[in-house]
């Protein structure tokens, strides 16, 4: 049985968030355990399809970072899983 291909859009999508995910940080302090911000340097048609389903939120258009929410982190944590990638605290 062939597992069905993921299309490039929604690999675009999911990779973007796995990688805000990977790379979060904080904007209140280093050592903070609320990593929810990412810098914006990916695909716009990504981030605004990611702020479409309610997993980031980007902000004024003049933000250079975005605000993860806490169904956006829940997503990522679930494609470290599919695409096989540990994660920092492992």
């Amino acid at each position: 049985m062939r597992e069905e291909k993921t299309s490039p859009k929604e690999a675009i999508n999911e990779l973007s968030l796995l990688l805000m995910y990977l790379t979060r940080f904080s904007h209140q302090d280093r050592f903070s355990l609320e990593k929810n911000k990412a810098w914006k340097g990916y695909p716009f048609h990504a981030l605004d399809d990611l702020e479409e389903e309610g997993l980031i939120d980007q902000g004024s258009h003049r933000s250079k970072s975005v605000h993860i929410y806490e169904e956006g982190l829940e997503k990522a944590k679930e494609l470290l899983v599919k695409y096989n990638i540990k994660d920092w605290d492992e």
